[in-house]
């Protein structure tokens, strides 16, 4: 009896000590960082030119958050702007638990107001190259971005083998002010916002400075916070570089003179490797390539970037591969690359295709759908202002954030009514300038049952020019979605459907659609909360081109006070 006891009280506490040290070694890999950041307004020079831009203690971009899968990111932003509010949106986390801090404005909560502190909470759950920007008003334009890099966990191994880790961040740049852009794009007669004065690399660019029009002091080329950026690589060393744009306006071309780029990364998920001389890169997607320093090293080489998508006039974005022990600064002899011509879709369209999911981690999509939903993407006079549509409804953001008006049944908050699930296909001419004559402005939004398969099927047409059809990139908060297929012309659902790529399809976040054509995309709709899907053109999005999904909104828990107090949320942190 009493041995019995011995061998009880001894499993007792092997077993105690067993839960006390997976307790501790969890709470060990599970790391939290914080960050404190001070969203301030500064003077920078990024491309030689001075402008007022919209910085995090200063910088521009922003400071990298790093972090490793799983692990809890806090960062305590303060509004530290006399004359504005401000939102950030961590692109590419999908906010399990927490969509209340996706940091979409009118969306997910109400914008900080100046002099304000909000503490945005979230877990990072999968490991890949992200995202940050501001999600209010056209505050990418000011400078208000940066990266998020998620490292796997330690013992897990990635698909492909390098010896250092670099990150290249690139954007377009405007000397006028959101506020000129913002003004302009809502205004009768509308004026648009134009093409970029300058590519960024890493914040980093250089502008013609020797314009009659500039005025005195204003752009100076010896400023060091316009020398070129400079990637310094041993030879015979292996390199992964995370390329990401967060542009305003412009689809990119990127190029490192004489060397391959071996793709695999997209977004978070493992591609099946593939090589090119050339990556195409739209706003707000990020890839991987593996570069290798196996070159002649006794000069350096142009890091560049082009326009493509539209005729462009913004010059070359030029940076240097830097072979050490050469000098950093130290120019290449031969002319900088200018990439490929800016209207070859065919090409673009062609890298798209070939990306897919890693043969090791396919993750395959349910095979058949719940819901399709067909996006017709025009452009629409409303009331005398210009405006980018879905199905003739251009998106209206309500003053009271969707996930507080459906938590808490504010049911007068936005349009209850449905927002329409397809357009008149039969009749519609995707290829001629449309009338349009009953597009309107709404808030109306799409209610979908939680855990059940969508598909979307993007499709472009005409704008209200002639013989012009633009490439939107458009992104989804809160999931990634598997692409289905491209295709020219018109969608046909009873044909294109038995084509869409079921056995490897990649999983995303944002994805281009190409002029005069249609993209298929497909999710699981199994995170709770309310999600925007909208073109990442911020001028577009601006101008309406975007929707916003539900599911699962009862599944939500209890929504902290500090995303609200604007709209109609004013009483509920003033009872």
């Amino acid at each position: 009896m009493v041995e019995t006891l011995q061998c009880r009280s001894f499993l007792l506490c092997f077993l105690a000590l067993c839960i006390f040290y997976s307790i501790n070694v969890l709470t060990v890999e599970a790391a939290t960082h914080t960050h404190n950041w001070d969203v301030k307004y500064a003077y920078k020079s990024p491309d030689c030119y001075k402008k007022i831009a919209i910085t995090i203690g200063g910088e521009s971009p922003g400071p990298t958050i790093h972090a490793q899968q799983g692990d809890t990111v806090i960062v305590r932003l303060t509004n530290s702007m006399l004359t504005e509010n401000v939102a950030v949106h961590w692109h590419g986390i999908r906010q399990y638990g927490t969509p209340w801090h996706d940091g979409t404005d009118g969306v997910t909560q109400c914008a900080i107001m100046p002099g304000d502190t909000l503490n945005y909470t979230f877990v990072v759950d999968r490991a890949g190259t992200y995202l940050y920007h501001a999600h209010y008003g056209m505050q990418i334009s000011a400078g208000l971005y940066g990266f998020i890099i998620v490292k796997v966990p330690k013992g897990v191994s990635e698909p492909f083998a390098y010896d250092h880790d670099h990150s290249i961040l690139l954007k377009d740049w405007y000397h006028s002010s959101t506020y000129e852009e913002a003004v302009g794009l809502s205004s009768i007669p509308f004026k648009w916002v134009g093409e970029p004065q300058s590519l960024l690399i890493n914040g980093r660019g250089r502008f013609n400075c020797s314009a009659s029009s500039i005025a005195s002091g204003v752009c100076n080329t010896s400023n060091p916070e316009c020398s070129p950026y400079s990637l310094t690589v041993v030879p015979g060393k292996t390199y992964r570089l995370r390329i990401a744009s967060l542009t305003s306006l412009s689809a990119l071309s990127f190029e490192i003179e004489g060397h391959n780029l071996t793709v695999v990364e997209a977004d978070g998920s493992f591609v099946e490797p593939f090589v090119t001389k050339n990556l195409y890169i739209n706003s707000g997607e990020t890839y991987s390539v593996i570069v290798k320093a196996d070159q002649d090293s006794s000069r350096n080489y142009w890091i560049t970037t082009n326009v493509v998508g539209r005729k462009p006039s913004t010059p070359t974005g030029l940076g240097i591969f830097n072979y050490y022990p050469n000098h950093h600064y130290k120019y290449p002899s031969t002319e900088p690359t200018t990439g490929p011509l800016w209207n070859d879709t065919a090409s673009q369209l062609a890298q798209s295709r070939a990306i897919k999911a890693h043969h090791d981690y396919v993750h395959a999509p349910p095979p058949t759908s719940d819901r399709t939903i067909v996006l017709l993407n025009t452009q629409n006079l409303i009331n005398g202002y210009n405006r980018w549509s879905l199905n003739n409804m251009s998106l209206s953001l309500p003053t009271t954030p969707y996930l507080v008006a459906l938590k808490h049944n504010i049911t007068s908050a936005f349009d209850q009514n449905p927002a329409p699930d397809t357009y008149d296909v039969e009749n519609y001419d995707i290829y001629n300038v449309a009338e349009n004559k009953n597009a309107v402005s709404s808030n109306a939004i799409y209610r979908i049952g939680f855990n059940t398969t969508v598909d979307i099927i993007l499709q472009n047409a005409n704008t209200m020019t002639n013989g012009t059809s633009e490439t939107h990139p458009w992104h989804l908060h809160g999931h990634d979605f598997w692409v289905l297929g491209f295709g020219s012309g018109k969608f046909d659902i009873a044909k294109d459907t038995k084509n869409f790529s079921l056995t490897n399809p990649i999983m995303r976040n944002t994805v281009p659609l190409y002029p005069y054509g249609w993209t298929a995309l497909r999710f699981r709709a199994d995170n709770p909360g309310v999600w925007l899907f909208h073109c990442h053109i911020e001028s577009h999005f601006y101008m309406g081109m975007g929707v916003v999904f539900e599911a699962g909104v009862e599944k939500v828990g209890k929504l902290p006070r500090s995303i609200m107090g604007c709209g109609k949320t004013k009483h509920m942190i003033n009872p």
